[in-house]
């Protein structure tokens, strides 16, 4: 009998392979198209509208499972992605790169979305319960170690790039060296990837519709779904707007309204002090929430993500040049992030999930979650643009307030002992 692969041959790298994608197109591209001369409108309504896949991915879930693993699928993205850098990289020299670029990433964005799918897969179809509970902060790290790569090592590599190389040729060797990493894990999960075997519920593409149809179905007959939904969209109405204009406004220039700091001083700033910030709000934020309660946290921790948001509006405001200061004010943010995020997630897992299919729905809520986060990055360009930074962030004050609404009647309409 083979000898079973322990999660720690895999889950780090598999979770590590989910987060690098989904960043650099969440991020990191904003930053490349921003110094490639492309307008803020331009780049907040593309580079979102590919994420799409991230939105819709519970759509084609329970198709997945009509093959026999979900080990082929990982591989296969894999490759994909990383192919797809490449083309993405090749693509920065031609005279109408925007376009080529952003139809490549597009093909990231799907085949990132199907990553997403068939690991979750491999995790919940290899380990029992126990290890899933056991394990689950390992795929939170390696998911953030992607995010620190991504939007920090390799932002600032692009930066020190940029002064000798040009722009064109410092991304093409960052976007670079993104498909040779989605390759090589692609590669070490060909060999030790366990395989995730399909359920037996679902044999053919109708059986997968039907269960589609019921997942469906049965998600929006759920008791209080509307008031749930609106909770999910709404928390994260503010940070739709703020999360894309917030690095095109640290890389314009003082005259523009922005801080004019440099791509490496970015990657440093959001990768290293931001993610570190977001880490520790993250931990400590499950280990306030498991002792006091959801209920009894809720607006806590929504007022911790929302609230500083200000720390945009105040650099806007005064444009300081010290890079400790803005490092301190993004560590703030971030760790209010980190910290009130948490409440999101939680009360999709407690409040929308259980049911038949708990973790169908968890998908459900989240693309949901997605699209509500989507929508306000895809105008926040326009209404930069219109406003100015300044005024902008005045603005995304103002954005924080139906979140505020929401999670009061989401905390009085509490479901206890799901």
């Amino acid at each position: 009998m083979k000898q079973k692969t322990h999660p720690f041959v895999w889950i780090p790298t598999v979770y590590f392979a989910m987060g690098l994608p989904f960043v650099a197109l969440a991020q990191a591209s904003s930053l490349m198209f921003k110094n490639m001369g492309i307008t803020d409108t331009q780049i907040t309504l593309w580079t979102s509208l590919i994420m799409i896949p991230w939105t819709l991915k519970p759509l084609w879930s329970p198709i997945l499972e009509m093959f026999k693993t979900k080990k082929q699928f990982v591989v296969a993205t894999e490759m994909i992605t990383g192919i797809s850098f490449a083309l993405v990289a090749f693509s920065l020299h031609l005279p109408d790169f925007f376009t080529y670029a952003i139809a490549f990433m597009a093909v990231i964005a799907f085949s990132g979305a199907t990553h997403d799918i068939a690991t979750v897969g491999v995790y919940m179809n290899e380990l029992s319960p126990e290890d899933q509970a056991k394990y689950v902060g390992w795929q939170g790290a390696f998911y953030n170690l992607a995010k620190v790569l991504s939007g920090g090592a390799l932002v600032y590599l692009a930066g020190e790039l940029e002064k000798s190389m040009g722009v064109s040729t410092a991304w093409m060797i960052v976007m670079g060296i993104y498909g040779v990493i989605m390759l090589l894990l692609s590669i070490y999960h060909l060999r030790f990837l366990p395989l995730g075997r399909s359920s037996t519920d679902v044999q053919s593409f109708k059986e997968g519709i039907e269960t589609l149809k019921d997942v469906a179905l049965t998600f929006f007959q759920k008791k209080g779904i509307l008031l749930s939904l609106a909770f999910v969209i709404f928390y994260r109405f503010a940070e739709g707007f703020a999360i894309k204009i917030a690095p095109l406004f640290f890389k314009a220039t003082q005259s523009e309204g922005g801080l004019g700091l440099s791509t490496s001083q970015i990657g440093f700033i959001y990768g290293i002090v931001g993610s570190a910030a977001f880490v520790i709000g993250s931990i400590l934020a499950g280990y306030y929430t498991s002792k006091k309660g959801l209920k009894n946290t809720l607006l806590i921790l929504c007022a911790s993500f929302n609230i500083p948001f200000i720390m945009y509006f105040l650099l806007s405001h005064y444009q300081p040049d010290n890079i400790y200061i803005i490092s301190a004010a993004i560590a703030f943010e971030y760790f209010g992030y980190g910290f009130g995020f948490v409440g999101l997630i939680l009360y999709i897992m407690q409040q929308i999930a259980p049911g038949k299919y708990k973790t169908a729905h968890y998908a459900f809520a989240d693309g949901i979650m997605a699209l509500g986060f989507m929508l306000p990055s895809m105008l926040s360009g326009y209404f930069s643009d219109m406003l100015g930074y300044k005024l902008f962030f005045v603005f995304v004050m103002v954005a924080t307030i139906p979140s505020f609404i929401i999670t009061y009647v989401a905390k009085l309409n509490f479901k206890e002992n799901l």
